[in-house]
């Protein structure tokens, strides 16, 4: 029997610093990379060998990509690190959008950008100077008097197609947005010089000490409440981009004391419910988000939806849900579960709560169709049914609570539905 030895890696000792570095710019890329997967890296390629780009290529993407979502990352950065003959006119193909006369996709416009970030850094790059200039010394010039502001672009552009920059920037600006909520009315009265209504008991009491003589109609309006905020959000692996980034509304929200809700209670949930109402009430959000992420154990995991939702429901519907709370579910609706069981508490959740608003990040796709069980299970059990993906469907949060009757995009996916029963 003839021993298949490994091949030899070619007498290079700067391969495993530049597998480190690399690794470096993938982190910064946003690819969730430690030193253990650097040696494994490194004894990886010294296993398979050093003799063709694509055997390479495979090798270091099997150790550093754990996640479908990251491919396209690893790719960008792996073509322009590893020496890419047109580096420079990729590069230029990043910088000057205008000028590709096509519109490519954007999952790859977003890995290049983050890509190109993460090496452009200042660190073991030896990119020319004076990239805006031609090899004649033309400067490149762009007119940008027609193109939106950074900031409304910034609005519009969804969480998952953000560079590692433009997250920073939609962090600040998540941090000032509001969130207000008009009082309910509430079945007991208070009493009140212009009310509504007349206050018999007031009056015949105020004529006790007038001889039994009443002289002046006492009169009395409903008193006024703020509602509570109950944020359901799911943290697994196909939300974990947008979740993050909810999170730094809810924070603000949670902080905000001049909006008006009397508690803001947030749950995080992958394959179990989380409680992560008190850390949310620090007011540093670095420390409130790194509390809650240690407590809750199943961030990027799998999903269960319904069972997440039946132990809301047994341990926490009571105490949060009793003074007409409003529900946010911040999910895309992709649960393994029962579909049975899923609509069951979704009912209930309906059912206990003063209105139940859905915010889905599939919504972003002006194609959607409920075509998954769990999304089909849950459409039906909510008030308003409406995108979460980006700056601008946060924004308009506000308009929704203050609309009773927004359904958002239910009414009409509903009508989908119900074609296709027909």
């Amino acid at each position: 029997m003839v021993e298949h030895l490994p091949l030899e890696v070619p007498d290079n000792p700067r391969l495993a610093g530049n597998i480190t570095y690399f690794a470096r710019a993938l982190r910064k890329a946003g690819l969730p990379i430690g030193p253990g997967r650097v040696i494994d890296a490194i004894h990886a390629v010294e296993a398979a060998g050093f003799t063709e780009r694509r055997d390479f290529f495979w090798t270091l993407q099997a150790c550093f990509v754990s996640r479908p979502e990251h491919r396209a990352v690893f790719a960008q950065v792996f073509r322009l690190y590893w020496r890419d003959p047109q580096f420079m006119e990729h590069m230029m193909a990043m910088m000057l959008p205008a000028i590709r006369g096509v519109q490519e996709d954007k999952t790859a416009q977003a890995a290049e950008k983050r890509a190109a970030e993460a090496l452009l850094d200042g660190q073991n790059r030896d990119v020319p100077q004076n990239e805006d200039q031609d090899e004649e010394g033309t400067e490149i010039e762009i007119d940008t008097s027609l193109t939106m502001s950074s900031e409304e672009r910034l609005r519009s552009l969804d969480f998952e197609q953000m560079s590692t920059q433009e997250v920073a920037e939609a962090k600040r600006i998540l941090a000032r947005l509001k969130l207000p909520v008009k009082p309910l009315k509430s079945r007991r009265m208070r009493g009140a010089l212009a009310g509504s209504s007349v206050n018999f008991r007031a009056t015949l009491r105020a004529s006790m000490r007038q001889g039994g003589e009443i002289h002046r109609l006492s009169t009395q309006t409903q008193r006024q409440r703020w509602p509570n905020l109950v944020v359901l959000c799911d943290i697994s692996g196909s939300m974990s981009q947008y979740s993050r980034l909810v999170l730094h509304f809810l924070h603000a929200v949670a902080n905000d004391k001049g909006a008006g809700w009397a508690k803001v209670h947030a749950f995080t949930f992958g394959t179990r419910l989380t409680n992560i109402t008190r850390h949310l009430r620090q007011r540093d959000v670095d420390a409130a988000l790194a509390a809650a992420g240690a407590e809750a154990q199943d961030w990027e995991g799998g999903t269960r939806i319904g069972e997440s939702i039946e132990r809301f429901n047994k341990d926490w519907s009571r105490r949060v849900l009793g003074q007409g709370a409003l529900v946010l579910l911040i999910t895309d609706g992709l649960d393994r579960g029962e579909p049975d069981k899923l609509a069951a508490q979704m009912q209930r959740l309906h059912l206990s709560s003063k209105r139940l608003i859905w915010l889905n990040p599939l919504l972003r796709w002006s194609e959607f169709a409920p075509k998954a069980q769990g999304i089909r299970a849950m459409l039906p059990h909510v008030d308003s049914f409406r995108a979460g993906h980006s700056i601008a469907s946060l924004e308009d949060l506000a308009q929704v609570l203050s609309e009773t009757h927004d359904a958002g995009e239910k009414t009409r996916l509903m009508h989908a539905l119900s074609q296709e029963t027909l």
